[in-house]
């Protein structure tokens, strides 16, 4: 007779995504956490305020890019009337500008902002309902990255917008992995309005992940909070340190929490004590930059045809325009 192998049996929160993902993440070397942790209601207002921060150059690039050649942007998608649908849409405070610029066009536009954030989402709609009564505003509270089923589909061209270089945050092939889902869900002539970082200077890389105010450092250890709260852990945050590092070999910025001290961390719902050396870290974030070239090579390889690209002064960020193959 065989032994019968026995299956331990997981708390139940491991069922649910945060718990799923925090088990996963903090019993594996290194430990790492998915950054969507981030975007609780603090997480996403904090995000907001990095957005405003001198250092964090890439909102306001990429908004005066649209500010400047949204109406350009507009012609090249040549539709009369068009459903706009943001992934990660947030507040919508650069999207609002092509918008504007759809609506001098007198285009007729059904804007759908997509996001997990329902307090970002009810101030998109009030703030686009007020400036610009002409746009229908048709939210739809989702997880993009895990339900791309959430995109319409109505009787009229589709423009995706997946700004913000939100790209980035996945590691390449699950980047790929994610357009390439998009793709089959639009159809031939449908398309995707993508904007990404820039590869540049190290110290302004640096400078945009570790801001002077500690913004993005409260950002970053909100994670730990929302485990907290959710998950009746006992991180104490203070005694974890934010930490920036710009990976050159990969092309890309990583956020790390480094532990302080050797210590020991309950998180009950999971049945789990995490245990950390001093000096070891979480790895909480990448964030991809790119080329001009490899930002057209990825889009091709997730049958996109690049139509037009548009980019700032400095060339520190694009904004890529292409079609459903």
């Amino acid at each position: 007779m065989h032994a019968l192998s026995t299956i331990p049996c997981l708390p139940e929160a491991t069922s649910t995504p945060l718990g799923a993902e925090v088990y996963r993440g903090l019993t594996r070397m290194p430990k790492r956490l998915s950054p969507w942790i981030f975007y609780d209601q603090r997480g996403s207002e904090l995000f907001e305020a990095i957005t405003e921060l001198p250092e964090y150059y890439l909102t306001r690039t990429e908004r005066a890019i649209f500010a400047e050649r949204g109406e350009e942007i507009l012609e090249a998608a040549g539709a009369p009337e068009l459903a706009m649908i943001e992934l990660g849409a947030g507040t919508a405070v650069k999207t609002d500008v092509l918008l504007e610029a759809a609506v001098r066009r007198e285009l007729a536009v059904t804007y759908y902002p997509i996001d997990i954030s329902e307090s970002a989402l009810d101030e998109a709609g009030r703030r686009i309902g007020e400036r610009l009564p002409q746009v229908a505003v048709e939210p739809r509270l989702a997880d993009y990255t895990r339900n791309l089923g959430v995109i319409p589909s109505p009787d009229c061209p589709r423009l995706v917008l997946y700004i913000g270089s939100s790209i980035g945050n996945f590691e390449p092939a699950e980047a790929a992995a994610l357009l390439r889902d998009l793709r089959r869900r639009l159809a031939p002539g449908d398309l995707l309005l993508l904007g990404v970082d820039h590869v540049k200077e190290r110290g302004t890389l640096l400078r945009a992940y570790n801001d002077a105010a500690g913004v993005t450092a409260e950002f970053n250890r909100n994670a730990l909070c929302r485990i907290n709260r959710e998950l009746d852990a006992k991180f104490r945050p203070g005694l974890f340190q934010h930490r920036a590092v710009w990976n050159e070999r990969e092309s890309r910025i990583e956020m790390h929490l480094e532990s302080l001290i050797g210590q020991e961390v309950p998180i009950r719902a999971l049945g789990l004590t995490a245990s950390f050396r001093r000096g070891e870290s979480i790895h909480t974030e990448n964030s991809y930059k790119f080329t001009p070239e490899a930002a057209a090579e990825l889009l091709k390889r997730c049958d996109f045809a690049p139509q037009a690209s548009w980019s700032d002064a400095r060339g520190w960020f694009g904004v890529y325009l292409a079609e459903a193959a």
